[in-house]
C-alpha cells in the first residue's frame, strides 16, 4: 500500500512518517513545500529507507500535485500540511487562507479527479484522511462538558477559522462527490521534533538558556495534551480502520493549565538539568505573565470515547511520562535545536530550492 503524507516533514506528519516506515508494509510518499517549520532533519533516522520518498510539493499548485498522484498512485492520502501557529495567524492571516483553506480545496480537486479514474476495487481501498484540530470548536465553558463530534463550529483565531472552512471542504467532497474521506480533530500535541516556537519547547529552550518563560494573561487557560507519537498511531488506525464520513476527535484527556505546564517543566529542569544558567537559581523565577492574545480560548477538552470504543485506540503516555520523554529529548537534542534556532536549516534548505 503506498500511503501520501501531505506535510510529512513538519513535527506531527514526521512522527507519523516515523511510525509507518517503523511497520514496514507501506510505502511512504511525504509532500512537504519545506516552509519555516518543515525540516526534513526530523525524518533522518528514515531518509534511507526504500519505502520514503520526498517530493517537494505546495499543495496550492494544482498541477504538481496532479503529476504526484498520476506518477505515485496513492492508496491513501494523509492530508497534515498547514499553517498552524496561532500567532503567526494573528500578525499574517493570509499565509493561513491560502495553504489552509486553497491547499486543502486544491488538493480535494486532485484526488477527486484521481479516484474518479480508479478502477471499482481500487476506489473501494482509497481514502482520503484529513487531519484537524479541537481549536475548530471554539473553547469551553466550565470545566465538565468536553469536545465530541457533534460539536458546533466556533473558530476564535484566523488559524482556527482556516482550519473550519477546510473541514467543512472535506466534509462537502464527501458528501457531494462521494470522495470517501475521514477527519480527526485532535487536542494539543507535544513531543520530540516539535518547532521551538510552539508552547512546551519554548518553554524548555528558554529555561535552559536563562531566559523569561512567558505566559500569556495568568496562564489560567486550560488545555489538553496529547503526546505526539500516541496521536501518530491514532491517526494510522484511523486511516486504516475508521469508517467513511466518520469524525474522529482525538485527545489525551489530560487537561492543564498553562501555569501548571510551565511549572511541570521546571521541577523536571530541576532535576533532569540541576545546572542553571548563570543568575538563575530556580527554574520558576524566570515565569514571566506577559499580555494575553487576542481572540485567546480559555479551555479545550476532547471526548476521545468514540476512537476509544469503535477503533481501540487508547494512548499509552500519561502527561507525567510524555513531558519527561519530551524535556530529556530536547536536553539530548541540542543539535537539532540548534540548527532550527540559528537558521542554519533554513539556510541549507533555500540552498537546496535555488
Amino acid at each position: 500500500m503506498k500511503i501520501l503524507v501531505t506535510g510529512g516533514a513538519g513535527f506531527i506528519g514526521s512522527a507519523v512518517i516515523r511510525k509507518l516506515i517503523e511497520l514496514e508494509v507501506f510505502d511512504v510518499v511525504n509532500l512537504d513545500k519545506l516552509t519555516y517549520a518543515g525540516n526534513l532533519d526530523s525524518l533522518d533516522d528514515i531518509s534511507h529507507s526504500q519505502n520514503y520518498l520526498h517530493e517537494k510539493i505546495d499543495i496550492c499548485n494544482a498541477n504538481e500535485l496532479t503529476n504526484v498522484f498520476n506518477k505515485h498512485k496513492p492508496t491513501f492520502v494523509m492530508h497534515l500540511a498547514a499553517e498552524s501557529h496561532v500567532d503567526r495567524s494573528i500578525d499574517g492571516p493570509s499565509d493561513f487562507i491560502d495553504t489552509n483553506i486553497n491547499g486543502t480545496f486544491n488538493l480535494l480537486e486532485t484526488a477527486r479527479d484521481y479516484f474518479e479514474s480508479l478502477e471499482e476495487i481500487e476506489k473501494k481501498q482509497f481514502r482520503f484522511h484529513h487531519i484537524s484540530t479541537d481549536e475548530v470548536y471554539g473553547d469551553l465553558e466550565g470545566t465538565e462538558n468536553l469536545f465530541t463530534e457533534e460539536s458546533s463550529y466556533s473558530p476564535s483565531s484566523p488559524y482556527s477559522a482556516s482550519k473550519a472552512a477546510s473541514d467543512h471542504l472535506v466534509r462537502a467532497w464527501g458528501r457531494t462527490y462521494n470522495l470517501p474521506v475521514i477527519i480527526t480533530n485532535c487536542s494539543n500535541n507535544y513531543g520530540p521534533y516539535h518547532f521551538p516556537e510552539k508552547f512546551i519547547p519554548h518553554i524548555i529552550l528558554n529555561a535552559i538558556h536563562g531566559k523569561p518563560l512567558p505566559i500569556y494573561g495568568d496562564g489560567s487557560q486550560i488545555r489538553d495534551w496529547l503526546y505526539v507519537e500516541d496521536h501518530a498511531r491514532a491517526l494510522i488506525k484511523v486511516i486504516l480502520e475508521g469508517d467513511i464520513g466518520e469524525t474522529y476527535n482525538i485527545g489525551g484527556r489530560v487537561e492543564k493549565t498553562n501555569l501548571e505546564v510551565v511549572k511541570t517543566i521546571c521541577e523536571l529542569l530541576e532535576e533532569l538539568a540541576p545546572e542553571k544558567p548563570l543568575g538563575v537559581k530556580n527554574y520558576r523565577d524566570l515565569i514571566t505573565f506577559v499580555k494575553d492574545r487576542p481572540g485567546h480560548d480559555f479551555r479545550y477538552a476532547i471526548d476521545a470515547s468514540k476512537i476509544q470504543s469503535e477503533l481501540g485506540w487508547v494512548p499509552e503516555e500519561t502527561f507525567e511520562t510524555g513531558l519527561r520523554k519530551t524535556v530529556k529529548w530536547y536536553l539530548e537534542n541540542r543539535e537539532w535545536w540548534e540548527r532550527v534556532l540559528s537558521g542554519a536549516y533554513s539556510l541549507e534548505r533555500i540552498g537546496k530550492l535555488n
